[in-house]
């Protein structure tokens, strides 16, 4: 029994090897960058659209407290003249106004909780994508000296005769002096 396990362990262990020399790394991470790159767009643009949301509740909100105010001097107006159906009517709009006021508020709250968690995860992903980015061009240049050419500037290695000729003659000194 345990040699069909070893043997099957074997077998798993060279099946692996060999679908990860046909998975080509370099392919497959690119696609993740694509992927990631994709992801932070999508968060940039939902981001954006948080932002907007925020900017028309606030200004909703400015519009309500503004219009809190106006129903207050109706109803000093109201008492003042002892019209009380007329106060009861601007009562009701003025604790609906408030309802929708709490509610502005914490849709409020929520938006901004959203945006601070959508920014760290966009800066989380933009250090992940740079990580992954630089891990492909490591594995590009070793790709490339691995396949026999190199993407770097050639190095010059020539030697001119002059340099050997002062190289030789330092050389000399160096072993004549005791």
């Amino acid at each position: 029994m345990a040699l069909i396990n070893r043997i099957t362990r074997l077998f798993r262990a060279d099946m692996h090897a060999v679908l990860d020399r046909l998975e080509e790394p370099d392919t497959l991470l690119k696609q993740a960058v694509r992927e990631m790159e994709e992801e932070i767009a999508h968060d940039a643009q939902r981001l954006k659209l948080l932002r907007h949301q925020q900017g028309q509740v606030s200004d909703r909100s400015a519009d309500l407290t503004q219009n809190l105010t106006q129903i207050d001097a109706e109803l000093d107006l109201c008492f003042a003249q002892r019209q009380t159906d007329l106060a009861r009517s601007l009562v009701k709009r003025k604790l609906e106004a408030q309802r929708f006021n709490k509610m502005l508020q914490k849709k409020s709250e929520t938006l901004v909780t959203d945006v601070r968690d959508l920014e760290q995860r966009l800066t989380e992903n933009h250090a992940r994508l740079q990580a992954m980015q630089q891990k492909l061009e490591l594995l590009s240049e070793d790709l490339a000296r691995s396949a026999g050419y190199d993407t770097g500037p050639a190095a010059d290695i020539s030697v001119c005769d002059d340099e050997v000729d002062v190289a030789f003659l330092r050389e000399q000194q160096q072993r004549a002096t005791p």
